[in-house]
């Protein structure tokens, strides 16, 4: 699954193939022993949960990076590689 970014210790992957759990574009994040899911278009947390404060932090990430992310879904989609995308700072 590749990185697309990392930053305040929490890890943002991509992996496309199990969109047919999610039913939409999405990224995952881990933190510490923590998970989620977050959907793209509407930041929601589709599945698992991060603590409250890094879980804002990845949904002010998404929204300032939509475009990007969308871009990068299409690409895994497509079978290319993913472009990085800057951490939040």
């Amino acid at each position: 699954m590749p990185i697309l970014s990392m930053f305040y210790g929490i890890v943002i992957r991509m992996y496309f193939y199990d969109e047919k759990q999610h039913h939409t574009p999405h990224v995952r994040a881990e933190y510490a022993e923590n998970r989620a899911v977050f959907a793209i278009d509407n930041t929601e947390v589709l599945a698992g949960n991060l603590p409250p404060g890094k879980t804002r932090l990845v949904q002010a990430w998404i929204e300032i990076h939509r475009e990007e992310l969308l871009a990068d879904w299409q690409l895994a989609v497509n079978g290319e590689e993913l472009f990085k995308i800057e951490p939040l700072k």
